[in-house]
């Protein structure tokens, strides 16, 4: 087996756990190359056809790609998807011109909880990577988060053997991350292996292209020649740049990120 094969292998066998131990389960997708690459192994894992509904939560701020992207993949794949936004916080005209962390907790950690609370989720599959940003290298595979959305990273399990944390109190619900054990690179890799549709926006042009995206004000594309997937992957082979350099929230306050996902936060 191959590297790939077995990144793929464990991955594939996380969701399988997930999907058996949790009835109410979910997958949210951002449209981004991690959280497709998930939606692709959970396409993988059922042989084609996802059992649990795809949550896309919408700030209304994203790139005009990412909503065509995400509409044509859904017809496509057959996807039973979940589009969920926070009006309330919509009519007040919350954006970020009201600061990264208030738009961020409101438009989408908010907006998550209604999703929650009205779909009765017990389980989210999230397509995060330890290697991405520092307070995710903190992550579990299987992570319980309170009635409030919290998330102790203080106080977590060890996870030996493939054995995890499954069981939940009642007020709990647990979100559980089958690519946390891959690169960056890993996953350009795997996109070129299993040839998996990606958005447009992670190619060079006019000698800039995004490596992270998310909400239009929020992102900023980097210097960059990487036209297609071999070029990104030779360009991630020597790179020293972090990989959300471009992402506003993660530069606005000290420990931002470490705040935003302790409330909740994607």
């Amino acid at each position: 087996m191959d590297y790939l094969s077995e990144l793929e292998s464990k991955s594939i066998y996380i969701i399988r756990e997930a999907y058996y131990k949790h009835n109410n389960l979910a997958l949210l997708w951002s449209m981004g190359k991690d959280s497709t690459v998930l939606l692709w192994l959970c396409r993988k894992a059922f042989f084609g056809k996802i059992p649990f509904p795809i949550i896309h939560i919408d700030t209304t701020h994203k790139f005009p790609d990412m909503y065509k992207f995400r509409d044509e993949r859904a017809k496509e794949w057959g996807l039973k998807l979940i589009v969920g936004k926070n009006e309330e916080a919509l009519a007040k005209r919350i954006g970020p011109d009201k600061g990264k962390f208030e738009c961020c907790n409101s438009l989408k950690t908010e907006a998550l909880k209604q999703v929650i609370e009205k779909e009765g989720i017990q389980a989210l599959l999230l397509g995060i990577r330890r290697d991405e940003h520092g307070i995710r290298a903190k992550e579990r595979y299987f992570s319980p988060r309170n009635k409030e959305f919290k998330w102790d990273y203080k106080n977590q399990g060890t996870e030996m053997w493939d054995q995890y944390k499954e069981k939940l109190k009642e007020d709990q619900h647990i979100r559980i991350h089958p690519l946390l054990h891959w690169r960056e690179v890993d996953i350009w890799r795997y996109i070129k292996k299993e040839n998996i549709p990606i958005i447009g926006l992670y190619f060079a042009k006019e000698g800039r292209r995004y490596r992270s995206i998310g909400c239009v004000p929020c992102c900023s594309p980097m210097l960059s020649d990487a036209k297609n997937i071999d070029q990104i992957i030779k360009e991630l082979e020597t790179t020293k740049e972090a990989e959300r350099k471009g992402r506003a929230q993660d530069k606005e306050k000290a420990y931002m990120m470490q705040k935003l996902r302790a409330m909740g936060y994607m």
